[in-house]
């Protein structure tokens, strides 16, 4: 089956998943049943389903007919009653699958497919997109994928972070003491290669009364 989340099991996955959990199921509740009573069943479904992931990956007709093909249900803002109606996808299913994609709106849809999985992919129009750096012909800056790493977690001093960001302790310890803190009053102190920090100081604890 692959590396899949539940919900994107093909069909016949989901039945042999499970046929294979109700027969473990069974296996283990009832002590009349022998073991291997409920062991070859699952082995046998389990190579069923091996095998016929291989055939349906070498036979594309096959693919189809066990998996079904995707589903163009909305074309330039016009949605298909009809191929609604065969996938049995009601107005709301389709409302809320577009509010997953962040789509308000039907007339900022160029292409809206249901896949074979169930779940709806979006391909907005063109002044409906968000817009990118690439649109605005912006160069991304140097080390800008770099995400930040922790300098300080807690009152200690992370050395993995300082090396990641190819800084010394004589830095960490010249800016924090900048910005009036000591390395045991910080709870969280972030860093990335452009040496661009936050600084989270500790909360003090409230003392209770009596």
């Amino acid at each position: 089956m692959g590396k899949r989340q539940l919900g994107e099991l093909q069909p016949s996955e989901l039945v042999v998943t499970i046929l294979v959990s109700n027969i473990a199921t069974m296996s283990i509740e009832d002590i009349n049943v022998p073991l291997m009573g409920g062991i070859v069943p699952i082995l046998t479904l389990v190579c069923f389903e091996v095998f016929m992931s291989a055939f349906t990956l070498k036979f594309k007709k096959a693919r189809r007919i066990i998996s079904g093909t995707p589903r163009v249900i909305i074309r330039d803002g016009e949605i298909d009653q009809q191929e609604l109606r065969n996938l049995r996808f009601s107005v709301d299913d389709l409302m809320e699958q577009l509010r997953t994609n962040n789509v308000f709106d039907i007339r900022d849809v160029a292409f809206a497919i249901v896949e074979t999985t169930g779940k709806l992919s979006v391909y907005q129009k063109f002044g409906a997109r968000t817009v990118t750096a690439q649109m605005l012909s912006l160069q991304e800056p140097s080390g800008s994928n770099a995400p930040p790493v922790v300098l300080i977690s807690d009152g200690a001093v992370i050395d993995s972070g300082l090396k990641y960001c190819n800084l010394k302790y004589e830095w960490l310890e010249k800016t924090i003491t900048e910005n009036g803190y000591r390395a045991q009053d910080i709870f969280l102190m972030t860093c990335n290669r452009q040496a661009d920090y936050l600084i989270v100081p500790k909360i003090p604890l409230l003392k209770r009364k009596g």
